[in-house]
Formats: C-alpha cells, structure tokens, sequence
C-alpha cells in the first residue's frame, strides 16, 4: 500500500567488498555480485588464487606454447650435430654371367655374385664457422621461445583473471535486475491498488507496466551476458565456475608510479626479450648463410670388404683415409642472394623490436590510465548510489502526499539500479586492470603470483636433449 516500504535495499547492512573495505548500502550491489555469486561462505569457495593455478596448469593455449618450446629445443642438438662425425654403412649383392668366346681358343663362361660392404666416416674439420653459428642461432631461438613462453603465460592468467573478474559482475547485475523486476511487480501492484480507488490515473499503470517490461528486457540481456562469461571462463580456466570468492586487485606488485611502471616493463617485458632473441638469431643467420662462400675442410674414411668383384672366390679388403678440400667458386649467384636477404631480414627484426617497446609502452600507459580512472569510478559510483538511495527514499514519502507522480518514483528506482550497476562495473574494472598493468609490465606470472601450481621447468627439457646422441623416444617416453 502507500506506505509500504517498496524497496528491500534500503536496509544498510555492513558487508565487505573484493577489494577488502567495509561498505554500507551504497555498495549493497557489489556485495550482491560477490557474495551472492559465490552461493557459500568464503571458506567454500573457489578463489581467484585457484582459478588461476588451474589455468596455469591445464590450458590448451599454455600447454600448446610449451610443446613449442620443447620443440625448438631440439634445434640445438641439430646444429650440434654439425661437430659430430656421420657414419654411413652400405651393402650390395648381385650376379653377372660373362661369355667370352676367344678364337682358336674356344669359348668359355664366368658365373660370379659379386657383393660387398662397406662403412664410411665424414669428419667435419672446418666449415667456415657454419656449424658454431647454427649453435648460437639455436640457442638464441631457445632463449626467445621461453620469453615468448612467459608472455603466453602472462596473456592466459590475464584472460583468466577477466573472465573470473566478468562472472562476478554478471552475476552481480544479473542479481540487481532480478531484484529490481520484484520492485516493479510490487510498484505496480500497488499503483494498480491506487487505481481502484481513484488516487492514481490509467497513466500511472500504463507506466509502471512499461517499466516493469523494460527490466525484465534487462533480466534477460543480464541472464544471457552471464551465460557468455560462463562459457568464456570455462574456457579459459577449464571448469565451470562455481561458488565463486570475491576477487582482490593486485596493487600491492605494481610499481608506485607510472614512469617506474614504464621502466621496468622496457627493461624486462618478454615480447621485448624474445624480439631481441630474434635479432641475434637473424644477425647469426646472414653468418651462416655466408659460411657457404668458404671453403670446407673434412676428412673421410672408408673400410670395404668385397667378393667375387672380378674372379670366382676372391676376397678383398680395403680401407683409406682420405682428407677433402672443398672450394666453391660460383653458385650461380644463389649464396649471394641467400646473403643479402638474410641481412635485410635480420634489418626487419631490429625495426620489429622498436615497434614491440612502442607496443609495451602504449599498454602500460592504457593500462595505468585504466586503473587510475577505475578507482575514480568507483569514488563517484558509491556517491552516486548514495544520492540515488537518498533520492528515491525523498522521492517516495513525497509520492505519498501527492507532490511526485509515479513516474518520478520510477525514474528514481531506474537511476538507482543504474547506480549500483555501474559501481558493479567498476569494481570488476579495478581488479581487472590492476591485473592488466601487472601483465604489461611483464610481471604477471605463476611465480609473481605464488600460485599454488607445480611450476614448469623451462630448462628441464633443454638439459634433458642437448646432449642426446641417438634415439628417437622424447623424454618423457612418446
């Protein structure tokens, strides 16, 4: 009736929001995301911690870049190779009938099956440097492979932290909407009660059905949204969530200021490390190109055993060392060619690393720029949810005595929701950026984080394959 109390959130309980303060019923839509999202008490719930290991350890995206790098390991045994001897063992069987048919002498038939076999050894002595710069190649493309590892992890933790971040707030809105749809009902229960009695015209009904309508529009649009962060944080962390704990911002890892910021995010940022491992593999590639222009210093020895080679039963045995000199002269100008384009490649791997700090640089200022304005969103969020409360409460005793319409009440409850919707958003904004800056900077790891995950070994596997001499069994027995 009249003067029934139309809104359960006017009552200030004290709850505690993700980024640690008390807040009262300013920020009652905040703690509805976070802690009517979870649907348990905080010591049941999944946190943002767990979430993040779980990522860390079975991500498809993750786990894709570190079959990468294990595979990139294996170019350094390769280009070891090239100090290693190469044996080759040949074997060959055959028959051959000879007629010989000599005047006066008559003729006569030779019937042998000559076979044999035979072991060689090349020896590599001087390769005009090629096999010590394909050493240093491959190992440059190890070291860029882990940088880019790093900023493969960095991209997953960040999506997975976003869509965490996303399904607190969806839920959050989506608990402001719903709530806001039982407001409405009862608001038009009781205009229609006013209506029956004359206090009120048809106008008033037609209006608090069209608004009753639109937030139920809105329940449905915030339903759908959170079906999206649903499946977008399946997909990121690889199980539904549920019973979700609030998230905390990461603030206390972050530099104190921006040029700090800037400063070790260009010092230390792995896309910036793993295009610098590019250069060097670049410059190491015109070298090696250039080795085919010098001359090849090696030695070859060979053992053979054969028989019946020209008589029936005979048997030999031979064996030879023999030292090789290899000079090119002229390759029809392809070496010359291989040259110059590995030099304008390696010319596109320097200008790639000034774009990639120009890169890091304008994220670290974005996502500073994004936190800052976070936190003064949420500032003016919880003011502005203080002035719609107190609006819609005046706004509704002067309703009672006939000095606003039912439309000004309508607006008020819609400004309201509006309000706690974006103080919502804005918290989620904070956690997520803070996030953001730590991940452009470079910082944001397992390790930065503590996780609770095993953490990967990036040099297990190179230590495991760089020595390997034969066998074709990965180390871990595939």
């Amino acid at each position: 009736m009249p003067g029934r109390d139309l809104s359960p959130h006017m009552r200030r309980p004290v709850v505690k929001w993700f980024d640690g303060r008390k807040i009262g019923g300013s920020g009652l839509a905040a703690a509805l995301g976070l802690m009517i999202a979870s649907g348990a008490s905080p010591a049941l719930a999944q946190t943002m911690e767990a979430a993040l290991a779980r990522a860390y350890a079975g991500n498809p995206t993750l786990n894709a870049q570190r079959a990468s790098l294990r595979a990139t390991n294996e170019n350094v045994p390769q280009a070891l190779s090239g100090y290693r001897p190469r044996i080759t063992a040949s074997a060959d069987i055959g028959a051959s009938i000879t007629d010989t048919n000599i005047p006066g002498a008559g003729t006569s038939t030779t019937r042998l099956a000559p076979r044999g076999g035979g072991v060689q050894i090349d020896q590599n002595i001087f390769d005009g440097g090629k096999t010590r710069n394909s050493v240093g190649q491959a190992e440059s493309q190890v070291l860029g492979a882990r940088a880019t590892l790093r900023n493969t992890e960095q991209n997953v933790l960040l999506d997975a932290a976003t869509s965490y971040m996303n399904v607190l707030r969806d839920t959050a809105i989506l608990t402001l909407n719903r709530n806001n749809v039982e407001v409405l009902e009862e608001q038009l229960r009781q205009t229609r009660d006013r209506f029956q009695v004359g206090e009120v015209t048809r106008t008033d009904v037609a209006q608090a059905e069209a608004r009753l309508s639109q937030s139920q529009s809105q329940a449905i649009l915030a339903e759908s949204n959170l079906k999206t962060s649903i499946a977008r944080y399946r997909q990121n962390v690889g199980a539904e969530p549920k019973q979700l704990a609030p998230g905390k911002p990461v603030e206390n890892l972050l530099p104190k200021s921006l040029p700090a910021a800037l400063n070790t995010a260009l010092s230390g940022h792995p896309a910036i490390i793993a295009s610098l491992h590019g250069v060097d593999a670049a410059e190491l590639q015109v070298k090696v190109t250039e080795a085919d222009l010098y001359p090849v210093l090696g030695v070859r020895g060979l053992v053979q055993q054969r028989y019946d080679s020209s008589l029936f039963g005979d048997n030999r045995t031979s064996a030879s060392v023999v030292g090789t000199l290899t000079i090119p002269i002229y390759e029809g100008g392809q070496v010359y060619s291989r040259t110059r384009q590995a030099k304008e490649t390696a010319g596109q791997r320097r200008i790639e690393v000034d774009t990639q700090r120009d890169t890091v640089r304008a994220a670290v200022v974005s996502a500073w720029g994004g936190l800052e304005a976070s936190k003064a969103q949420i500032v003016a969020a919880q003011a502005q949810v203080q002035a719609a409360e107190t609006a819609l409460s005046g706004v509704r005793e002067e309703a009672k005595v006939g000095q606003r319409t039912t439309l000004d009440v309508l607006n008020a409850q819609q400004e309201l929701v509006s309000a706690r919707s974006t103080l919502v958003t804005a918290q989620r904004d904070r956690v997520v950026a803070s996030y953001s800056v730590l991940s452009a900077i470079g910082r944001l790891s397992a390790n930065t984080l503590r996780l609770r995950a095993e953490a990967y070994d990036e040099r297990k596997h190179y230590d495991q394959v760089k020595g390997l001499l034969w066998g074709t069994q990965t180390p871990d027995g595939r």
